[in-house]
């Protein structure tokens, strides 16, 4: 019998804590997870489904709108945002309560309020202090503000807030950040008819990804009726009567002023790490966080705490929900003494435009500043049965693969589906496989994953 209360507490209910937890509990721990908030996290309250939610809206509005194309007229046709909010809120409260079930029925506990570790083995959670063989910070990340002029003005909001109003009608929206997060509320609000104006500092949109792409989702937008400034930092913000005044300055150095009447703020996400650890913790164990409050752990996902493991957003690294999670079954793997299995080198990402971006391993660039020769394959969609008659004119398939053997390194989706079939060039890379033995597998017809064969056949 332990003389601890569990053998593992886990600090955070999103997809990194509560995947964990289940893992655990699988492999005979007595588990609990702490949260301060609601059961699901960022991802479920505040990121990828309520996003997505809004997102399913916005595009039954936006296909009924173009209806008269494919011979489907729709008179008086209108968004009815109040309802829109509302599905949302349900799809999230479907999904929350099946989280509590399962926790429930595997016997799980749930220990609300917020929980700070105080000691190797010791956690109080509220006004309860619990011990415990091993801990696991899951605290995920929130919106990083940066230091420009009047961002504390009221109507300058995160995506937190944002996701909380719904998606009322905002008549001039200004977004900066022209990254994941950016890209997609603008195509969400374009989409349901608000004005958009996308603000980048960098020189183009999506900057982490391929090149190729980021032109192209530039153009798309563009073609909504959207805005987009890239190589233009914002100088400051500030009130002009009921409206909000941003001011950049663009590629020939000139100041240029965008008025609003909100202004969302997207330029990326820091840890959430702050009050997890006691000053007394902290002051045993110095260098617990970089400078930045991002927890250190070393390759079995432990800190300079051996009992204390960190997972997820909070240790920095690719901040997304399937890479949580996964780094909360390897880091349970490892403490019970097996490998971890899952291979952490092929984490796919995924953005849901119109059409959606995946991307998942090695682009062309990086993989010659590696040293590694490659040869690209690209395939036009427009040559695709399935993406003609959906009327998606933009798009193609691209892979990337080693010159000398042709095993496939990279891949870059912009097409319909994409979030979908990313899933088979994960496994592809992750396999070694080569564009032959990929191009060798039949694929259905018509379908956008067909795409996959001819580009490896090309």
């Amino acid at each position: 019998m332990s003389d601890y209360n569990y053998d593992l507490l886990i600090i955070g209910a999103g997809p990194g804590g509560y995947e964990a937890a289940f893992e655990a509990q699988e492999e005979g721990m007595k588990v609990a997870v702490a949260e301060k908030d609601r059961l699901g996290g960022t991802c479920l309250n505040r990121g990828c489904i309520p996003t997505k939610a809004l997102m399913h809206s916005s595009d039954v509005y936006r296909d009924a709108a173009n209806g008269a194309e494919v011979g489907v007229e729709v008179n008086g046709l209108k968004s009815n945002r109040k309802r829109m909010g509302e599905r949302k809120d349900e799809v999230l409260d479907t999904l929350r309560n099946g989280i509590s079930a399962l926790l429930a029925k595997k016997k799980i506990d749930v220990l609300e309020g917020s929980a700070v570790i105080t000691g190797e083995h010791e956690v109080k959670v509220g006004a309860d202090t619990y011990t415990a063989e091993r801990i696991m910070v899951a605290t995920g990340s929130e919106p990083f503000i940066p230091p420009i002029p009047g961002a504390d003005l009221p109507g300058v909001i995160d995506s937190t807030e944002l996701i909380d109003m719904g998606s009322e009608e905002i008549p001039e929206f200004v977004i900066i950040g022209g990254g994941v997060i950016g890209i997609e509320f603008a195509t969400i609000y374009a989409d349901l008819g608000d004005h958009v104006t996308v603000i980048e500092g960098m020189d183009r949109l999506l900057p982490l990804i391929d090149k190729e792409i980021g032109r192209s989702i530039k153009m798309t937008l563009e073609k909504k009726g959207v805005d987009v400034h890239v190589s233009s930092p914002v100088q400051k913000i500030e009130k002009e009567g009921d409206k909000l005044v941003v001011t950049l300055k663009n590629k020939k150095d000139e100041e240029v002023q965008v008025k609003a009447d909100k202004v969302l703020m997207c330029v990326g996400r820091k840890p959430n790490t702050e009050g997890v650890f006691s000053d007394e913790f902290l002051a045993k164990y110095d260098g617990i966080t970089d400078a930045k409050g991002f927890i250190l752990v070393n390759d079995t996902y432990q800190t300079v705490c051996p009992s204390v493991y960190a997972i997820g957003d909070c240790i920095g690294g690719i901040q997304l929900a399937h890479t949580a999670t996964a780094e909360g079954r390897s880091a349970v793997a490892l403490m019970v003494g097996d490998d971890a299995t899952i291979n952490m080198e092929t984490v796919p990402s995924c953005i849901y435009t119109d059409p959606e971006i995946a991307v998942v391993g090695m682009t062309a660039d990086e993989a010659k500043e590696a040293g590694i020769e490659v040869v690209s394959k690209k395939y036009p969609m427009s040559a695709n049965g399935k993406t003609v008659i959906a009327g998606l004119d933009r798009g193609f398939v691209k892979l990337v693969a080693r010159e000398d053997d042709h095993v496939i390194i990279g891949a870059h989706l912009l097409c319909g589906r994409a979030s979908d079939l990313i899933g088979e060039l994960a496994l592809a890379i992750g396999q070694g496989m080569t564009l032959e033995e990929v191009g060798d597998i039949i694929h259905p017809h018509p379908s956008f994953v067909e795409s996959i064969m001819e580009a490896a056949r090309l």
